[in-house]
């Protein structure tokens, strides 16, 4: 397990996390998502122990991760960026993790290269972005850690190879209980495969939740009702996140049970109202206007 505790981080002037504390269970997908600047790639390089924490504490299975070498055996990261050596080829670095990491799997290693179409003795530097990504992929995988950290892992990777990575995460999830943890912009990939969301804004935790009882809390609905006053009745007592009107159609985002909020709004009888599914990108969006993060702001 994983436990971050009043973790803060600051740059200069600039706070870039501030307070953080999030418990990442293991054997599951942790999403760490948030607005641009919210401290995701600051808070990853904590948990790695690049950063130390200005305030608060890290641990990983109950030792602190700073300057801690048997802790930090326990994971790989794949950075945003991908550093190599100068000239070296994915054969060195099969090599490099194999003296860093004592259960690094040499042998599946060479096989992922080969169905990735990956050079052994190719210099790194000739690679594509996307190419990289892949290598850096393929060694965090192979370097049969409990936990991977990953950075805009989707970042640079066609439609094929994204599937393909997450069918292989999946795969190391379900064999041997792998923690994977994710920051990522990319909303629409993590929704098929994490577990759970960690929700950042302005260097502090928003939210952290199981993204199915996420999705369970926060509805869309679009209802036409015979005279206004019925929407006031049919969601009194209920958040209203969002509500916009065109002509007689309201669409309306609204925080409570499913069930209760379809009763009563059956109770005022309206003309037409269904309730819609809602992304994980229109929940990011909705979670973040109420404190004010509104895109209306940044278009007008």
């Amino acid at each position: 397990m994983i436990e971050a505790v009043g973790v803060s981080k600051q740059f200069d002037k600039i706070k870039a996390v501030d307070q953080i504390s999030l418990t990442i269970k293991e054997g599951n997908v942790f999403g760490l998502i948030g607005t641009n600047g919210a401290g995701k790639s600051t808070f990853i390089r904590m948990l790695c122990g690049i950063l130390k924490p200005e305030q608060g504490t890290i641990q990983i299975d109950g030792m602190d991760v700073y300057e801690n070498a048997k802790a930090k055996k326990l994971f790989f990261y794949i950075s945003d960026e991908q550093y190599y050596f100068s000239n070296s080829r994915p054969k060195d670095l099969k090599k490099f993790y194999q003296r860093i990491y004592s259960d690094f799997n040499g042998e599946r290693f060479d096989k992922l290269l080969e169905k990735f179409e990956l050079a052994q003795d190719r210099k790194i530097t000739t690679f594509s972005k996307g190419m990289k990504k892949q290598l850096s992929i393929i060694c965090g995988i192979c370097a049969n850690t409990k936990y991977l950290f990953c950075d805009e892992t989707f970042d640079g990777l066609d439609p094929v190879v994204r599937q393909a990575v997450k069918s292989i995460f999946a795969k190391e999830i379900t064999e041997r209980n792998m923690t994977i943890i994710i920051a990522s912009h990319n909303l629409r990939e993590l929704e098929d495969i994490c577990d759970h969301v960690g929700l950042l804004h302005k260097g502090g935790v928003l939210l952290s939740k199981e993204l199915y009882d996420m999705k369970l809390s926060i509805h869309k609905l679009q209802c036409v009702f015979q005279k206004d006053e019925d929407m006031q009745q049919a969601l009194a007592g209920f958040e209203i996140m969002h509500n916009e009107k065109r002509g007689s159609l309201h669409t309306i985002t609204v925080r409570g049970s499913e069930e209760i909020i379809e009763k009563q709004i059956r109770s005022v009888e309206p003309v037409f109202s269904e309730i819609i599914p809602l992304s994980l990108e229109e929940i990011f969006v909705s979670e973040t206007e109420v404190i004010g993060y509104d895109i209306k702001k940044l278009i007008y």
